[in-house]
């Protein structure tokens, strides 16, 4: 059987320009695609409108290409893919695997995982409820090319979660599963944040008979409090009058030789030849960072 493509992507929210912390997942999903001959692919997660803020998907594609990230093809909108969404959904349903929800985030305040009220009670799916899906009592692993071997059990630690949302938007659960299935990635590298969200995405994709990609979690990088850098969090947007030193500094971060290049192109080029995921921290976190 011929060796699967190398197929990797980045996925980034147009709620706000690029910060420091989404430039550096950007740069390790670049450089472990491309040192490995593969392609690369931009996502731009525009499901909710509510979180898109007008202009700053052009800011986010600029300052990726100002740092030298050069991606393959044309751009994916998750908004054009709400038929592939649905039809996943009636999937699951003809299943029996789902079941409405009207519980409110009132009623869960303070449950660490969904205890299961509407699993029985045969309510009737309407416009405004919530679905979600039964999971079963069993563990679900993998072995993450950067962290390690990871297990959950999602009946212990979740319970039953949500793959459509009360006012109608599918779950990032399920579409980030169909999204990458459609676009044939084979490597999923993100930030380490994310790395308890696999089982969900593991079991939806053994459910809806899609091939399992590899998964490689990356730190994420925190405030001097140790708060995640994020849109939500305030991140300071990156800089893109630096590109070289931006560079330079994810990839000290991540474990790799830091190129002296002045050039992008140069520095981008000796990034990728001299690419080791074992070098990357084995941690969830790096906190105590001070964005450049």
């Amino acid at each position: 059987m011929p060796k699967k493509r190398h197929v990797g992507r980045f996925a980034p929210t147009p709620s706000g320009p690029l910060h420091f912390g989404s430039l550096v997942t950007a740069v390790a999903s670049y450089l472990d695609a491309r040192s490995n001959d593969g392609a690369w692919h931009i996502r731009i997660d525009d499901l909710d409108l509510r979180r898109i803020v007008v202009g700053a998907e052009k800011q986010i594609l600029t300052s990726l290409e100002t740092h030298g990230l050069k991606w393959d093809g044309p751009i994916v909108r998750q908004s054009t893919h709400r038929d592939l969404y649905q039809a996943a959904l009636e999937n699951l349903e003809k299943q029996g695997l789902l079941f409405a929800c009207d519980c409110s985030r009132k009623a869960l305040a303070g449950q660490t995982k969904y205890p299961g009220t509407c699993r029985d009670s045969n309510r009737p799916i309407r416009d405004n409820s919530a679905l979600r899906i039964r999971v079963p009592d069993q563990p679900y692993q993998f072995n993450d090319l950067i962290q390690g071997i990871y297990t959950e059990n999602l009946t212990h630690t979740v319970g039953d979660f949500v793959v459509s949302r009360r006012d109608g938007i599918p779950s990032y659960q399920i579409a980030v599963v169909i999204d990458d299935d459609e676009q044939e990635v084979s490597h999923i590298v993100r930030g380490a944040d994310l790395m308890d969200n696999t089982a969900r995405q593991l079991y939806l994709r053994d459910m809806l008979d899609r091939p399992l990609p590899r998964y490689a979690h990356v730190p994420v990088f925190t405030h001097a409090s140790g708060v995640k850098l994020s849109k939500h969090s305030k991140a300071t947007a990156i800089d893109d009058r630096f590109p070289t030193q931006n560079l330079q500094t994810a990839l000290q971060l991540l474990g790799q030789p830091v190129p002296a290049e002045k050039s992008v192109a140069e520095l981008v080029t000796t990034a990728c030849a001299n690419w080791k995921r074992s070098t990357v921290p084995k941690t969830p976190s790096i906190i105590n960072f001070v964005s450049v």
